[in-house]
């Protein structure tokens, strides 16, 4: 699974975005390995780069609660597979799609980087103007 510098086309993936700068040789790149991609396609923030080709997504959702008249934030985090083109690090907003499985719990892979997301620091509290 090595990168370099854009030689091979990449292949239509069917979603709206951004080609990769360079290319890769992983099998399960939906740019340039043999990856269909079907189903939902869902925004959220990159949490962890620990597994190899595996990152962690976490996704906030706000739920509205009748009883209280308040909303509540509710997470939920998908392990999904990260292509080396891409070059995903932490705290990057990001774009996945859903293949089939690739493993026990990764039906995920990320197809888009959506730059940086600017997360609050603990212990600081908001600007309000």
């Amino acid at each position: 699974m090595t990168t370099k510098t854009r030689s091979a086309k990449a292949r239509d993936t069917g979603l709206d975005v951004r080609l990769p700068k360079e290319t890769c040789t992983d099998p399960k790149c939906p740019f340039h390995g043999h990856i269909k991609v079907r189903g939902q396609t869902i925004e959220g923030v990159v949490v962890s780069t620990k597994m190899q080709g595996t990152v962690v997504v976490e996704r906030t959702l706000l739920h509205y609660v009748p009883k209280y008249e308040r909303y509540e934030k509710r997470k939920s985090r998908y392990m999904v597979h990260a292509p080396p083109c891409l070059k995903i690090t932490e705290g990057k907003r990001v774009r996945m799609a859903e293949t089939r499985p690739l493993a026990k719990n990764v039906s995920f892979v990320l197809v888009e980087n959506l730059g940086e997301v600017s997360l609050p620091v603990k212990g600081e509290e908001e600007v309000k103007s």
